[in-house]
Formats: C-alpha cells, structure tokens, sequence
C-alpha cells in the first residue's frame, strides 16, 4: 500500500470510529459496540475503604479510551484489577469474551493485554536492548533442554533483536540500546516501557499516567506514539491527570470517583458534566444550592476545570 492510500486508510478508520462512538449513550458503563474488555460488578476494598466498585465497564475496542478521576478515585486500582496485579473480592471481567479471573498477570500479557506503570520498572543495571528483549514471549531459549541447543533458539533471538532495534529506533532510543536503562531519564524510561510493550505485538495497551514526571520536551513525542498505537489498529486505555492530553488524544472518556464510574462521553462532553465538576472540585458538598444560584455555581466550577485544562491549576 502506498503513502497516499495508507492516509486514506488510517482516515477512513478514524472516521469509522467517530460514527460508532457518536452512537454510544453518554451515561456511566454505556454499552460500546464492539467492546474489547467487558467488566460486571468489580469490586476492591482495603479494610474499611472500599477502592473499586465499578458495576460495569466496557472498553471500545481501536480507540483511545482515557481513564480520568481525582486522586484516590481508584483508576490504578482498576488497571491492577484487570491486568492481574491485584485480586478483586467481587466481578467478573474479560478480554475478548474470554474471562480474565484468576489469570495471573504474565498470562494476561500473553493474551495480549499489556500495561506500563507511573513509576516505570525498568531493569536500570541491564541495557536498553536487553530491556526489550526481556518483553519478547515464547522465547526457547528460556527452557533448560532447549537452551543447551543454541540451534535451536539462535534464529528466534536474532529475530527479537532485530524487532526490538525497530522499536528503538521508532521510540528515537536506538542510540541508548548499549546504555544501562537506569541512564535513562524519566522520560526516555517512560518511551522505554512503551517500546518493551510492543514487544508483544498486544492489541490492547494500558497506560498508567504515562505523562507523570516527563519534561514539556518529550511530551509531544509520547502523545505522537500514543496516537501511533491508535493508528495501527490497537486500544490505548490510559490513566491521566493533563487534561491538555485527555483532550488532544483521546476518542472516549470515562471518569472515576470514590471507586465508581460517574460520568462518561467524549471529551467535550465530560468537561462540561456537572458530575463530573463535583467530582474535581466539590462544588456541590459543602452548600446548600437551596440558598444559592446553582447555575451561578456551576459556572464557576466549569471555568475552574477549564483552567485547570489549560494548566493554570493542578486537578
């Protein structure tokens, strides 16, 4: 396929997507229709603290999906839940109708549903190439009978160097692949954990804040290969507190508070949401709106998370 034909393509596809996403009821755990992660009843609670409970969840499947909240909302929690980094005490969730409970989080990886982290987990005393060569499944020479037969896995890991190159190149690290990872800054360790993602072709990709820490530099490039990953057919669901970044990248957005979806639509529709103001701001819990103007009120609660959007105050 040529260049020309590509773009038309990747249009069309994005243009697709915006038709089916306008269908979607703007209402919490709103039916997608073509859902690639499918949650009921999921709940969490830490003694007392109930951190999760999300009564249903569904994520479109080829789009960007962001996952927004105030802090302590749940929304890591949530990504450990389905990623099977953590237990849950109630719910049944799945990928592609095949249910995730009980799987063991490398299992989860290898049915293609892979995360990063907001504190990234590089491994900084081995390099950047072998970082990446970490990621790539199925290897065998990872077994103890074949890895006395260097014939036998020479060629797979030569086909992994040769794809984790690519990738290093494409995150614009192909010149730190012989640096320990721990060199990195945090922002480089950030495109690192993305790249060693792709190492396992995933079709769907959680991000955990993946703008926390990151210098303005590097910024536009990681919203450009998110944006990528959307481009070659795959779903991003990811955790943000740049609203900046919300708007610019994302198709749909879903909004957590004490542990529950209450609000979600596309991203112009959610920052208007009175839900979605109180849930920011908290507007409405401390005033009794009976002796108030509530239209005044939430116009002043909008241009606080509008401002808060343009990065005049932190959410």
């Amino acid at each position: 396929m040529d260049a020309d034909a590509q773009s038309t393509s990747t249009s069309t596809t994005a243009t697709s997507r915006a038709v089916d996403l306008t269908a979607v009821p703007a209402i919490p755990g709103a039916p997608k229709p073509d859902a690639v992660i499918v949650g009921d009843k999921i709940t969490r609670k830490f003694g007392g603290l109930t951190a999760v409970d999300v009564d249903h969840i569904e994520i479109q499947r080829g789009v960007i999906t962001a996952l927004i909240g105030p802090n302590g909302a749940g929304k890591t929690t949530l990504f450990n839940l389905l990623t099977g980094f953590d237990v849950p005490d109630s719910g049944t969730w799945s990928l592609n109708g095949g249910s995730l409970q009980g799987v063991a989080s490398y299992k989860v990886a290898r049915r293609g549903m892979v995360r990063t982290f907001q504190l990234t987990k590089v491994l900084a005393k081995l390099t950047v190439l072998d970082n990446m060569l970490l990621g790539a499944t199925g290897q065998r020479g990872e077994k103890l009978l074949s890895a006395l037969f260097a014939f036998r896995w020479r060629g797979q890991e030569e086909e992994n160097a040769a794809r984790a190159h690519e990738l290093l190149t494409r995150f614009k690290l192909d010149a730190k692949r012989d640096d320990f990872a721990g060199s990195l800054s945090g922002g480089q360790r950030k495109l690192l954990e993305m790249a060693r993602a792709l190492m396992v072709d995933p079709e769907l990709i959680m991000l955990d804040e993946p703008m926390a820490g990151v210098n303005p530099a590097l910024k536009q490039s990681l919203l450009e290969h998110v944006k990528s990953l959307r481009d070659e057919g795959r779903t991003v669901l990811f955790v943000e507190h740049d609203m900046d970044m919300v708007r610019d990248i994302s198709d749909w957005v879903i909004v957590m508070a004490q542990g529950k979806i209450v609000a979600e639509g596309t991203p112009q529709a959610v920052m208007q949401d009175p839900a979605v103001i109180d849930a920011y701001l908290g507007a409405h819990h401390d005033t009794d709106l009976r002796e108030m103007d509530e239209a005044a009120l939430e116009a002043e609660a909008q241009a606080e998370l509008e401002a808060q959007a343009d990065g005049k105050a932190t959410p």
